[in-house]
């Protein structure tokens, strides 16, 4: 109970923090002619993380859960295969952020700088191969998740739901799908960070040479960028660890479980209060509504 109160928390700032993310850069978008691809890329990570977390708080909460108005087995298919769908676009958005940031901190000479001039296109593009192979690939949680009953070939997993066992062969064959897809994508957020690294310490040898002491904005970016990839990398295999407990055992302890949810999120509350703290204009808006409700107050 104690973790699942943290987790509703845990949830409630992640949505908060996700959507004045959203707000504030579809209010960008909106204003720019030329948004920044950063901008469109930030804006569907926090999308797809506002989606995660309320998949997660209505398949958690009971009370949530019984809202929907439709029958229960329709209900458990819809959201977990939602839920397995964001967490993967998470993956694979994160990863496309990476991507960019090395294009746009890449010299002329590099090979992926003649991207940079149609570089939102090619984002849009990426969304659309990102959700093309999201939606086929998770299909089969359509198939194995049913609702709850006491039949004894199933894997409960919450109150009201549960997955159908799979043939040895079959289940192998989609979590070696999977695990290939997220291995991917890691990999290259793990070459991107490589680069990125040498980008900066390139950075600040030069900086040391000309004396200079302001921080670029592209060198705080790419620090942005770093930290998160490296925070998901580190919170997807310790996701991983917990998740593989259950796959081995063919088992779903409800204590795992509650841990599993728990930090499976962390990625989708942090990532968004890493990327407002690092952004300037974010804020500048946020001292002057400060300073707006301190003069109001006084």
């Amino acid at each position: 109970m104690l973790l699942k109160n943290v987790y509703f928390f845990q949830a409630g700032i992640g949505i908060f923090a996700n959507t004045f993310l959203l707000v504030f850069h579809i209010f960008t978008i909106h204003q720019l002619h030329r948004p920044r691809p950063t901008d469109i890329t930030t804006s569907h990570l926090a999308f797809v993380h506002i989606v995660m977390l309320l998949t997660g708080l209505l398949i958690l909460s009971e009370d949530l859960f019984q809202l929907l108005n439709f029958s229960n087995a329709l209900k458990c298919k819809l959201l977990f295969y939602v839920s397995r769908m964001t967490r993967n676009l998470s993956i694979s958005t994160t990863c496309l952020l990476s991507i960019i940031q090395v294009i746009t901190i890449s010299p002329s000479s590099f090979c992926l700088s003649r991207f940079k001039q149609k570089l939102t296109n090619y984002i849009i593009i990426a969304f659309c191969c990102f959700w093309s192979l999201n939606l086929s690939s998770n299909s089969h949680m359509i198939i194995y998740t049913v609702a709850h009953s006491n039949k004894t070939n199933l894997l409960t997993v919450s109150k009201y739901c549960s997955l159908s066992m799979m043939n040895s062969v079959v289940m192998a064959l989609f979590l070696s799908l999977s695990l290939f897809q997220n291995i991917f994508f890691v990999g290259i957020m793990l070459l991107s960070s490589m680069f990125m690294i040498i980008f900066l310490c390139s950075h600040h040898r030069k900086s040391e040479y000309l004396h200079s002491m302001r921080i670029s904005p592209a060198k705080r970016a790419t620090c942005t960028v770093l930290v998160l990839v490296s925070f998901f990398v580190i919170m997807y295999c310790v996701d991983i660890i917990i998740s593989s407990f259950s796959t081995v055992l063919q088992k779903y302890e409800p204590a795992f479980l509650d841990v599993q949810a728990v930090v499976g999120n962390v990625y989708a509350v942090v990532s968004p209060l890493v990327l407002i703290s690092s952004d300037k204009r974010i804020i500048v808006i946020l001292q002057k509504l400060t300073e707006m409700i301190i003069v109001l107050s006084s």
